[in-house]
């Protein structure tokens, strides 16, 4: 990653085809905004749908938003719907950051702008990408791990290998624990991807690896709380629940429930308020052809996308209450009634 200020323009209109809704945001009537997800079976993409809901109201977009449920040819199919439709820009969370490369393509065939939104798009022209510092909260999660438990066999969980930020997470865990193992503090005695981010996956990894070590497991990297929850289980029916270091992501509510507990030791909260603000603002502007401010870039192996990195924070039993005081969580979600 390049820290770089760039300012990103929209793609020029197409010649061979022509929308009135175009010439209609130019001049600062109603944008039509189409936002393609991959799921809501996350407890977090469910707050990004309400909250980039909310934001379009507030800023008087037509919002048009479809899901694909974890299916490339449903969102392929759903984005040429927004196109056909007069969608004039496309906020894209890709469920295969390569695949989701042809939107970009059929997007830019019309003089649509397309925003990657949380999951970088793979090998294309998209226009910008929104997101938080994956690759950090990757190190923020291995720093952790190591500072606590300096010794032992680490296991890594990683997310779905079509996912993007699942590859950037273990870039940068890597980054952090490659030194530990060189020295010979830890052993990394399972390495693997969750298919689709399933807790299931994650689950039978950790069985897995309780087996081949007779229980000897000091951490357990899981990229996400997901993963973690599925890891946990597996460590509870082992009677280790609480006795082995686990991290996550996304400060799911039974995520910060766990670690209240005891049994869940840490995980990165990402406000995503920001986030969601973040994308329909700069989706504004992209369609109404006025420049955006972006801060970062990233490589997405055709070019260095412009991008807008927000900043995570890790959650322990010691600050627990800021995802209370930035009003993601109540206090009964977290602590009970």
């Amino acid at each position: 990653m390049v820290l770089a200020a760039a300012c990103v323009k929209a793609p020029p209109e197409s010649t061979t085809s022509t929308t009135s809704s175009s010439t209609t945001a130019a001049a600062g009537g109603p944008v039509r905004i189409g936002f393609s997800m991959d799921t809501l079976k996350e407890e977090r993409w469910q707050r990004d749908k309400m909250l980039v809901e909310k934001h379009a109201k507030e800023v008087g977009a037509d919002l048009d938003i479809q899901v694909a449920n974890g299916d490339d040819a449903v969102q392929t199919q759903q984005a040429e719907n927004m196109l056909a439709k007069g969608d004039q820009v496309l906020i894209v969370a890709p469920h295969n950051g390569v695949i989701a490369a042809s939107i970009v393509d059929a997007a830019h065939r019309k003089g649509v702008p397309v925003i990657a939104y949380d999951r970088l798009i793979r090998d294309s022209d998209v226009d910008l990408y929104i997101s938080h510092q994956v690759e950090k909260i990757g190190e923020m999660q291995a720093d952790y791990a190591l500072k606590h438990v300096p010794k032992g066999n680490y296991v890594l969980i990683g997310g779905s290998p079509t996912d993007f930020n699942a590859l950037l997470l273990r870039k940068g865990q890597m980054n952090v624990l490659k030194p530990a193992v060189d020295r010979g503090d830890i052993k990394i005695i399972s390495d693997q991807f969750a298919r689709e981010w399933k807790a299931e996956e994650a689950l039978r990894i950790t069985e897995d690896a309780l087996t081949r070590t007779g229980n000897k497991i000091a951490a357990i990297v899981a990229s996400n709380d997901g993963t973690a929850g599925g890891a946990i289980s597996a460590l509870e029916a082992a009677g280790l629940a609480g006795k082995v270091l686990v991290t996550g992501q996304d400060a799911q509510k039974d995520a910060m429930q766990r670690i209240v507990k005891g049994t869940q030791t840490m995980t990165i909260f990402k406000p995503i308020k920001p986030l969601a603000d973040g994308a329909v603002d700069a989706a504004m502007k992209l369609a109404r052809k006025q420049p955006v401010s972006a801060p970062d870039k990233i490589n997405n192996g055709k070019k260095d996308v412009p991008a807008i990195l927000l900043e995570p924070i890790a959650v322990d039993k010691n600050n627990v209450d800021v995802t209370i005081k930035d009003g993601y969580h109540t206090h009964a979600d977290v602590y009970g009634q």
